[in-house]
């Protein structure tokens, strides 16, 4: 199961030595509600989702759930989801991390967990909800895709790389952390012990197959996905509605200077860790798209703005004025205005100001990885749907001066299987590590590569 902040879709995987195979079983809508002003997920119909995707997949090996991070639910003392998940685009965080700070100042959580600062991180949310009687309530804190695998198995833990997320971790012990949690007030007792990826989580009752922890963080499985060559110097974007620049590395960096230029430390697949930055990502063009309705084309879209003039107007694609949902082309508009240049003059030279903007970011953020971590990138990587955004990889690779593979698109489904398949015994001993892995994407998966321009 590989489920996004938009849709669901269950994917039926054949993996072997020299196999590697997808075929979708079933998408569905994963869409908020607003329930007495509190924006949440419909965690009903999300199970149902996944519930009658199994059905349809079947026969199945096994099983795996990768989602998006920082949300989660609440379950009381009978195991019972008390309300349904809060969306992390709700407002109730907005002021939050100020208060979260007068009790653990940012540069020590920073320094105990390595985790950016983003006001809708886990750690703000359970703030925000702590005077609730929903949370009063709680005996236990599940994050999303543990959630899920709590009630296909009836056994709960938290695996680790969506665990990192949440502000609440300690990277290096692998552990909770007990001073954070004491300065928030919050029971270690909520928190379910933690699981690392290829960890058999439990037995789904009702399809008769096990279910294996996974990067249950998407990025983290898409991340185990990118199809490096074994020595690679590679940076990767995780590129969907969310854009997750960053490069791999075997320990956190969590210096002053890092914090400051907000690089996150997340946990990845075999005990690396994924120092990446958020960037906003393709969300900037999925609500233009649903701004301008049915009538938009897309591929009419990218074609008009590749003809369009380059960087006519430059946005910072991080700004938060673009987290909310709303009408994205007036803001984007506005931005530009803000800052002294143009304001696109129709829908195509809105979309090329996207994109240059988001190539900008993935320069910037990549310029910078390289400086704090003292990392070579010899090419950049570019997996998710936004693989599939040709002018998107173009102006990434005149961006940043590096080659850009693009694919696979796939890839949090992809390493979600893989990681599935290795816990399986699938691969035998000896060509087990992420490298083997990622050379059976590199073998199977189609693949393009963009070259800088020239001038």
């Amino acid at each position: 199961m590989d489920l996004g902040a938009s849709t669901g879709r269950v994917i039926r995987g054949v993996v072997g030595p020299d196999r590697l195979e997808l075929t979708e079983a079933h998408r569905f809508p994963n869409l908020p509600t607003t329930t007495s002003g509190t924006l949440r997920w419909d965690f009903a119909a999300l199970e149902a989702g996944v519930r009658e995707g199994l059905a349809l997949a079947k026969p199945i090996d096994g099983i795996g759930i990768d989602t998006w991070a920082v949300d989660y639910g609440l379950l009381d003392a009978a195991g019972a989801l008390i309300e349904d998940p809060v969306h992390y685009r709700d407002g109730r965080t907005e002021d939050v991390p100020r208060h979260v700070f007068e009790r653990i100042p940012a540069d020590r959580l920073y320094e105990l967990t390595g985790i950016q600062h983003q006001p809708f991180n886990t750690i703000h949310q359970l703030y925000a909800a702590r005077d609730t009687a929903s949370f009063k309530a709680a005996s236990q804190v599940l994050m999303i895709p543990d959630l899920l695998s709590y009630r296909l198995t009836g056994i709960a833990g938290t695996e680790i790389t969506n665990a990192s997320t949440t502000g609440l971790l300690d990277p290096i012990s692998r552990s909770w952390s007990t001073e954070i949690s004491s300065a928030l007030d919050l029971d270690p007792a909520l928190f379910a012990p933690l699981r690392e990826p290829g960890e058999l989580a439990g037995i789904a009752r009702d399809f008769g197959a096990p279910v294996y922890t996974v990067g249950s963080h998407d990025t983290a499985s898409a991340v185990a996905a990118v199809p490096a060559a074994a020595g690679e110097d590679f940076a990767y974007i995780s590129s969907g509605t969310w854009s997750l620049v960053g490069v791999e590395l075997p320990t956190p960096v969590r210096t002053e200077a890092s914090r400051a230029a907000n690089f996150t430390n997340e946990l990845g697949v075999d005990g690396t860790v994924r120092y990446l930055r958020n960037v906003m990502g393709l969300w900037l063009l999925q609500e233009c798209l649903r701004n301008w309705g049915p009538s938009a084309d897309l591929s009419a879209l990218l074609a008009a703005a590749a003809r369009a003039p380059a960087r006519r107007s430059v946005i910072d694609a991080a700004d938060p004025i673009f987290l909310a949902p709303g009408d994205m082309p007036a803001r984007i508009a506005k931005a530009c205005i803000d800052s002294d240049q143009p304001a696109p003059r129709d829908r195509p030279e809105t979309v090329r100001c996207i994109l240059d903007s988001l190539a900008e970011a993935y320069r910037r953020a990549l310029q910078e990885a390289v400086a704090l971590t003292g990392r070579r990138v010899e090419q950049v990587h570019i997996v998710g749907g936004g693989a599939q955004n040709e002018l998107l990889c173009q102006l990434t690779a005149d961006a940043t001066g590096l080659p850009v593979i693009a694919g696979p698109v796939e890839a949090a489904a992809i390493g979600n299987l893989l990681i599935q398949a290795r816990a399986a015994g699938v691969f035998g001993a000896g060509r087990t590590g992420l490298a083997n892995l990622r050379d059976l994407v590199a073998r199977t998966q189609p693949l393009r590569r963009f070259e800088p321009s020239c001038g």
